[in-house]
């Protein structure tokens, strides 16, 4: 059974830095693309960064710059440094996978960044 466990987030004054990670567990077939999203208070849940099987990696407009996405091919595992953190990155951020043959996809339980003044 394929399982997403994110670790990290937390609470950070603005400014600070905090970093998420996602392990995919019990995964059937090699694993396409890795991505997180978000979903802030009152708003629709947002693509926040993608990375691919050939580290192409693609990021909102609000984040450029400051979050960095990458992956462990061998630990199954996709991370998220998010440095100089905004008030407006306060969010449930979710880690999400699929895979190259398999027309499956899977995310995580969600884990809460709280960034404050």
């Amino acid at each position: 059974q394929v399982q997403l466990v994110e670790s990290g987030g937390g609470l950070a004054h603005a400014g600070e830095s905090l970093s998420l990670s996602c392990e995919a567990t019990g995964i059937p077939s090699a694993i396409g693309l890795m991505a997180w999203y978000r979903r802030a208070p009152g708003k629709q849940r947002e693509l926040v960064a993608h990375i691919t099987t050939s580290y192409y990696t693609k990021y909102a407009d609000s984040v450029k710059g400051r979050f960095t996405i990458s992956r462990d091919k061998a630990k199954n595992t996709v991370y998220l440094q998010m440095d100089n953190l905004k008030l407006e990155d306060t969010a449930i951020y979710y880690c999400y996978i699929n895979f190259r043959i398999q027309p499956e996809e899977y995310w995580g339980q969600g884990t809460q960044v709280a960034v404050s003044l």
